[in-house]
């Protein structure tokens, strides 16, 4: 059987032969993840389950984000039980404090996470990891508790949507906009229970952490899972990023049967923005019209590495963010932060008026560091622009590249980079 790269992947992990899409499988799990949410929920049903030691100490990772520094009682105590566990199961990768980032950007970056693996989240996001070839996806914090303590979940196999790009790639392009510009066709139900597989020239040219970028946001058109293939960049980001297993290429089988392709032409299109308040209501940048912001987030799991952060500085070295903008910027991770610094972008933010803060997931889901008021408009680099989800139920939320948003940072409304 030819197979896609959601069914080879998941065959590497199942005893199982795989023999078409719908199969509901057992697969062994590489990694499990929490955060400072969703952990205590897991924690509190691998309990109830009468479970008393997890599978594997090397293969849980609890990452303290969300609410990371602590904003108030309540929070403080989910990071409490996740840190009493942690301890008492000896687990090797718990995130508190100054070795905590955003989890979808630390587990790669860390090299927790390779082609190849399984990996389960009680994070919708857990997908981001199909950028370097992994299966990812989130569950619910009971399935994540049965992980935790058997090492092992079931999946069902899904059909699998090829998406290729062709064209000329506009300079102030980034890999955000590809992903828009596909949940604005598609849908944000487009892809249900179906894995994305990412392939053509463009995409074997873009970088890995723009690929994360778009399988950040493969659960935003509702698939399972968003993958790529692994190759020579994702050797070399593995290499560089301290993977310690032998690099394998993982790529679909030349005549793999896939539900249906779907092709976007980037010739002549510009950097779009998915308006209020769903990711697949997409408009380019230009058809806004003149939209007044009062505030900008720039960091997230979708983007807050070094490449956003070095994509933001460029537009705003030398300029000001407008006095009515509140522009907040926050590298993912420690190691992102230090690069920032290492690189001098830190004194630009500074210089052009922006709030840096820690490495928090913070503002994108209205947690802290960035609430929206009554009546606010925000543009951001975050994943999902719910009704009320930065903030206020009257609130607007649009979702933008970095290069986007530090323009808007500047300009004082959603501005095309094209007009600085």
């Amino acid at each position: 059987m030819q197979q896609t790269l959601a069914q080879k992947l998941l065959q590497r992990h199942s005893k199982e032969e795989i023999t078409g899409d719908g199969q509901i499988v057992q697969c062994r799990v590489s990694m499990v993840l929490a955060n400072d949410i969703t952990g205590p929920l897991a924690i509190k049903s691998f309990r109830g389950m009468g479970a008393t030691k997890v599978f594997d100490r090397n293969k849980i990772a609890l990452v303290m984000d969300h609410f990371t520094p602590q904003k108030d009682i309540d929070s403080a105590n989910q990071v409490l039980i996740s840190r009493a566990f942690a301890s008492e199961q000896g687990l090797t990768h718990y995130y508190e404090g100054g070795n905590c980032g955003v989890e979808h950007t630390l587990l790669p970056e860390q090299g927790l996470v390779g082609p190849g693996d399984l990996v389960v989240g009680a994070d919708s996001h857990t997908c981001t990891y199909g950028g370097i070839a992994a299966f990812a996806t989130g569950m619910g914090s009971t399935d994540i508790a049965a992980a935790m303590a058997l090492g092992e979940t079931w999946l069902k196999v899904p059909p699998t949507i090829r998406v290729e790009f062709s064209g000329t790639v506009h300079p102030h392009v980034r890999a955000k906009d590809l992903m828009l510009m596909l949940i604005g066709t598609i849908g944000v139900d487009g892809a249900l229970y179906k894995a994305l597989e990412f392939g053509g020239s463009i995409i074997d040219n873009l970088g890995v952490e723009g690929r994360l970028t778009m399988a950040n946001m493969a659960i935003e058109a509702g698939a399972k899972a968003g993958l790529f293939a692994s190759d020579d960049q994702t050797r070399a980001y593995c290499a560089e990023h301290g993977g310690n297993k032998p690099f394998e290429e993982i790529r679909a089988d030349a005549n793999a049967s896939y539900e249906r392709v779907v092709r976007i032409d980037l010739s002549g299109r510009g950097p779009v923005v998915a308006c209020p308040h769903l990711p697949g209501n997409v408009k380019s940048v230009k058809e806004l019209g003149h939209l007044p912001v009062q505030q900008v987030v720039i960091g997230s799991c979708t983007n807050g590495r070094i490449s956003d952060m070095r994509d933001a500085a460029a537009i705003l070295r030398g300029r000001k963010v407008k006095q009515t903008v509140r522009c907040i910027i926050l590298p993912s991770t420690p190691t992102v932060w230090k690069q920032c610094l290492k690189e001098g972008l830190m004194e630009v933010f500074m210089e052009a008026g922006c709030i840096v803060g820690p490495c928090t997931c913070g503002p994108c889901l209205g947690g802290h560091m960035g609430i929206l008021a009554d009546g606010e408009r925000a543009v951001t680099t975050t994943n999902r622009n719910f009704k009320g989800r930065m903030g206020s139920l009257s609130s607007e939320v649009y979702l933008a590249s970095p290069v986007v948003a530090a323009a808007s940072a500047v300009v004082g409304e959603i501005a095309d980079p094209e007009l600085l």
